[in-house]
C-alpha cells in the first residue's frame, strides 16, 4: 500500500466527511438540547451514532446500499424517523417548564443520549442515503487500498462525529451554566422547534413518496 496514496485518500475523505458531519440536522439539535443538561451528552450521542454507523459502513460495502435505495425501505425509515423526532419535540416542549430539573419526567427526551444517537441515526433517511451513495464511494475506495485503509477511514470518520458532537454539548453546557435558566429555555425551545421541522420534513417526504408509489402502481 502506497503511503502517499493512503494519506491523500484520508485527507479527501476527511473533507468530504465534514460536509455530512457539520451539516445541521436532527442529531445536531438533539446534541444541543441534551448538552444543556449534560456536558458529555455529545460524546454519548456520538457513541450511539457509532453503534449504527460503523457496522453500516461494513454492510454497505457488502451490498446493503441496494436495500437502502429501495423506495419502500426509505419510506418506512422516513416515517419512523419523523414520528420519533416529533415525540422528542413534544418531550422538549413539556420540559420547558422545568429546564434544569433532572427529575422532571418531561425531560426524558434528553435523558438517554446513547439511545438518542442510535435511534436518530438508524431512522434518518438522509444519513442512510448519504452512506448508500457518497459514503459507499469512499468506503469502496478505502477497501481497494487495503484493510488498514478501510479501518482508518471508518475510525477517522467516526472520530469527526465524536469531536464535533462533544464540542457542541460542551459549548451548550458551559453557556447554559454561565448565562442561567433563561438561555436554557431558549436553547431547548429552538431545538424542539428544529425537531418539529426535521420530523415534519421526514414525514412529508415519506408521505409524498408513498403517495407517488401508490399512484404509480
Amino acid at each position: 500500500m502506497d503511503v502517499n496514496e493512503l494519506l491523500t485518500f484520508l485527507a479527501s475523505a476527511i473533507v468530504i466527511s465534514l460536509s455530512g458531519v457539520l451539516a445541521p440536522g436532527a442529531l445536531t439539535a438533539a446534541t444541543i438540547a441534551a448538552g444543556a443538561r449534560r456536558r458529555w451528552a455529545g460524546t454519548m450521542i456520538a457513541v450511539g451514532h457509532g453503534i449504527v454507523e460503523l457496522p453500516l459502513i461494513v454492510l454497505i460495502v457488502i451490498g446493503m446500499d441496494k436495500l437502502l435505495k429501495v423506495e419502500g425501505v426509505r419510506i418506512g425509515i422516513g416515517l419512523a424517523g419523523g414520528v420519533f423526532l416529533l415525540m422528542m419535540a413534544w418531550g422538549m416542549f413539556r420540559a420547558l417548564r422545568h429546564p434544569t430539573s433532572d427529575d422532571n419526567q418531561a425531560a426524558s427526551a434528553t435523558r438517554h443520549p446513547i439511545l438518542i444517537g442510535i435511534i436518530l441515526s438508524a431512522s434518518n433517511p438522509y444519513f442512510l442515503l448519504w452512506w448508500a451513495t457518497v459514503g459507499l464511494a469512499l468506503a469502496t475506495k478505502a477497501v481497494s487500498l487495503g484493510v488498514m485503509a478501510f479501518v482508518l477511514f471508518a475510525l477517522i470518520h467516526w472520530l469527526l462525529d465524536l469531536i464535533w458532537l462533544t464540542i457542541l454539548s460542551w459549548v451548550t453546557f458551559g453557556g447554559g451554566k454561565l448565562m442561567g435558566n433563561v438561555p436554557q429555555r431558549v436553547i431547548l425551545g429552538i431545538c424542539a422547534a428544529a425537531m418539529v421541522f426535521f420530523g415534519g420534513t421526514f414525514l412529508w417526504e415519506a408521505g409524498w413518496s408513498l403517495h407517488s408509489l401508490l399512484a404509480g402502481s
